[in-house]
């Protein structure tokens, strides 16, 4: 079992936020694959390794990748319904507070994984810039790809109208905390929010938190924060749904290195030994068992578990972008949903939880072949056939 005691980062490492070289480790992945490499079957094998380790900074509060060395490769996905329906939500919660105006500028800061709410916001005739000075600002996961975290709030900032709000999304690392989420750690991925860090950052930079919405994407693990200028028409007190979530995530632990490590590391250990004896009786069992969800995330859970394509035949997706590509490490090969389906296999991992609804209702035949659906996170669970 990984050590549980506090170990600092490489001598290098500086706070992604404020420079300070005070930081804790505490969550150590090891050596793992690239996890946004998606290799051709011919590439040379086998594929480069990094060290994968998250950093608690006691200056700014973040949680951060200590360093990442990769190259990124965007292969797209496709959006899940899950995250349009988050759109949906998002949108309509800030409609309500009436932080959407008709008519007004917005600047998009998306992720670059895709995903927007241009879709939502259309009927509203906003006026789209990039560059210059918005009335509206919308970042949907995409300051956490900055490795300069204060130079791109910062940049933000800069854009924003005195009048104006910014809309900020964040998979909250206060559920990956709680939830024990470890493979959400991955390459490209700089900072891991919660509501105490971000609004101490924001309030740094001038900026006041004036609303907060939780939803149940990732294990209620997704939130809206919105922010504005304290000289605005918004006024400058901090919203009390924003308080509400700070001492709710305190509480927690988020600020709390050894119990930061003590959560996340015992998951890491707790889930691998879990997935590893899954398969294990599976095999022993005489089960096929393939999986859905070629996710840069699956990577890190793959590659800790020491699951090959002897364990796993085989991983759908739903982006073709990906097929006829591998994993990285294992190089368990990706595939189409239809060969999925028409290869019958007893068992499907399914390594992306939100998509359970979704992925049964496109793939009726998995079931009707008398397969069923494992949900891995945060150990395997057999889901209940129709």
């Amino acid at each position: 079992m990984p050590s549980l005691e506090p170990l600092k980062p490489h001598p290098t490492w500086r706070d992604r936020w404020s420079g300070d070289a005070d930081g804790t480790i505490v969550l150590d992945l090891g050596e793992q694959p690239a996890s946004d490499l998606f290799p051709h079957p011919t590439d040379d094998a086998p594929d480069p390794r990094y060290r994968m380790r998250m950093v608690f900074s006691p200056t700014s509060g973040l949680l951060q990748l200590e360093e990442d060395p990769t190259t990124p490769e965007e292969v797209m996905g496709v959006e899940p319904a899950a995250l349009v329906r988050q759109a949906d939500l998002c949108v309509a919660d800030a409609i309500s507070a009436g932080l959407i105006r008709p008519h007004s500028r917005v600047l998009h800061y998306p992720s670059p994984h895709g995903g927007s709410w241009r879709p939502q916001l259309e009927p509203f005739e906003l006026t789209e810039v990039t560059d210059g000075e918005a009335d509206l600002i919308i970042d949907v996961h995409g300051m956490m790809h900055a490795a300069d975290q204060k130079a791109a709030f910062t940049e933000r900032l800069r854009h924003l109208a005195d009048d104006g709000v910014l809309l900020f999304m964040i998979h909250n690392a206060s559920a990956i905390v709680r939830e024990g989420m470890w493979n959400a750690l991955k390459n490209g991925h700089f900072a891991y929010y919660t509501t105490p860090a971000l609004v101490r950052m924001a309030e740094e930079i001038g900026l006041v938190a004036i609303g907060a919405w939780s939803y149940s994407l990732y294990n209620n693990g997704t939130t809206m924060l919105a922010f504005a200028k304290p000289s605005g028409h918004h006024g400058n007190a901090q919203a009390a749904s924003v308080t509400e979530l700070i001492v709710e995530e305190t509480a927690l632990g988020v600020l709390d290195p050894d119990r930061l490590t003590a959560s996340l590391q015992t998951s890491l250990v707790e889930s691998v030994a879990a997935i590893r004896g899954y398969l294990d009786q599976a095999a022993r069992e005489g089960l096929s068992v393939a999986g859905y969800g070629a996710a840069s995330r699956t990577a890190a859970l793959l590659s800790s578990a020491a699951v090959t394509a002897d364990d796993v035949t085989m991983i759908a997706d739903a982006s073709e972008a990906k097929h006829g590509r591998a994993m990285p490490g294992s190089r368990i090969p990706i595939v189409s949903p239809d060969d999925l389906v028409a290869s019958g296999p007893d068992r499907v991992l399914l390594f992306i939880s939100d998509l359970l609804p979704e992925v049964r209702a496109a793939m009726p035949g998995i079931e009707k072949s008398g397969g069923r659906w494992v949900v891995v996170d945060p150990v395997p669970t057999e889901v209940d056939p129709f």
